[in-house]
């Protein structure tokens, strides 16, 4: 017997989520591109297999609880789609699922905990810094410490940077050729300030003048990609209000947030924001592009002996975006920078939001064989351009005991400027 999502049981979001599923011709070409079915080789942990699962839940046919343990393992890395012959967007389907059945999927009290507490403080850098500082304390009183709460503790950086304070507004140096507002993010913030003080610095000394809105809030991606679409809902609705719209573009410099913003238009599907949202995501340019597209008026002078440097594909650049030109272009403009390729660059490192706290032991696997193909490259510095990129990388590359340094591309960038000044 032949079942057919009913659309309308699920509200504005189910229409694409039975396109997105209808698109797919299960011809596998997904299977080689996906992390997780190369680490654990099942076909329900394949795009192809998870489509099949949730097609079957949403036509009815299929307990949700049935097919949970397979989609909670996607990483929502979205390589399956440059895979994929039949183009199918695999982002309309995973997300909106998620949200889709939110309600029904049993927790234990100790996934519950720890959702509510990633949701609680890390959208918020006040909160996050503080919950770090309380991080230490764990650490002292480890044995005590529940075991679903143990990740948390295992990713918390032991060290925390001053906050950096960010101007409202930076202004240009010299002329101005733009003018654009950046989104600050909220992990970003806490972990390594410095990338917004670097982002700031090489646009504003190319005639850019920098917007920073006061009352603008996270993404909404950590909620949408965990399913709390209310969440994620009114997080999109205080950036919409709080980004001026006389600026040329809305600039991020986290892959994972550029992409979340991209899609506004799904979050916030049949609500009466859905045309500002539309709107919107268009205006959201990575920082890599916008300065592609505007050109360096400032050469850097680079450094006087050659660097090697190793680029990382973030998934949420790359993927759901289409951004790999840019980044690496911006790189090989410095004088002495040689970009070197990661083998197996298209895998995930395993860091995709929370999954590294909901799926440790895959998240700890794929960020060791990324740290491993880091190593063989013998680069001497790391660059990508994604938070979370930067923090696994960060946590297996010295554990395995490697001595490559991890950067954002616009550190790299703002650090050949200041090599320039630092040498007349």
């Amino acid at each position: 017997m032949l079942h057919t999502i009913k659309t309308k049981d699920h509200g504005p979001l189910g229409d694409p989520m039975a396109a997105a599923v209808q698109t797919c011709v299960h011809c596998g070409f997904c299977l080689a591109a996906c992390p997780t079915y190369q680490e654990l080789g099942q076909e329900m942990d394949s795009p192809r297999g998870r489509i099949v699962l949730m097609k079957q839940v949403l036509e009815g046919t299929l307990p949700a609880a049935a097919a949970q343990p397979h989609i909670d393992r996607c990483l929502g890395c979205l390589a399956c789609e440059p895979a994929c012959p039949s183009g199918v967007p695999y982002r309309d389907l995973i997300s909106p699922y998620r949200a889709a059945v939110q309600q029904t999927q049993p927790r234990t009290f100790a996934e519950k905990l720890r959702r509510w507490l990633a949701a609680q403080t890390i959208p918020y850098p006040g909160r996050f810094r503080l919950a770090l500082a309380g991080a230490k304390l764990g650490r002292l009183f480890g044995g005590l410490v529940p075991s679903a709460l143990r990740p948390m503790l295992a990713l918390a950086p032991k060290t925390v940077p001053p906050a950096a304070n960010l101007p409202a507004i930076a202004p240009a140096r010299g002329e101005r050729r733009g003018r654009v507002a950046l989104l600050a993010g909220c992990a970003q913030q806490v972990l390594e300030p410095d990338i917004n003080v670097a982002t700031i610095d090489v646009l504003t000394r190319n005639g850019v003048e920098v917007v920073i809105p006061p009352a603008q809030g996270c993404c909404g991606g950590l909620a949408w990609h965990t399913g709390d679409l209310a969440a994620a809902q009114a997080q999109a609705r205080r950036n919409l209000d709080a980004f001026p719209a006389d600026v040329d573009a809305i600039l991020t410099n986290a892959a994972g947030c550029g992409s979340a913003m991209h899609e506004y238009h799904l979050i916030l599907k049949g609500t009466p924001d859905e045309a500002r949202a539309e709107a919107f995501r268009h205006r959201v340019v990575d920082i890599s592009v916008y300065l592609a597209r505007l050109g360096l008026r400032e050469k850097p002078a680079g450094w006087k002996q050659p660097v090697a440097v190793a680029y990382h594909d973030a998934c949420h650049l790359s993927n759901a975006q289409g951004v790999r030109a840019q980044p690496r272009d911006l790189l090989r403009g410095i004088p002495g920078v040689e970009v070197r390729e990661v083998a197996n660059g298209h895998l995930c490192c395993g860091s995709a939001g929370t999954y590294n706290l909901d799926q440790p032991e895959i998240a700890a696997s794929l960020g060791r064989q990324k740290a491993a193909a880091v190593t063989a490259t013998q680069a001497t510095v790391v660059a990508t351009g994604n938070i979370g990129c930067l923090t696994q990388l960060k946590t297996q590359l010295e554990q395995s005991g490697s001595p490559v340094r991890v950067r954002h591309t616009l550190q790299v960038l703002r650090d050949a400027y200041e090599s320039e000044a630092s040498s007349r």
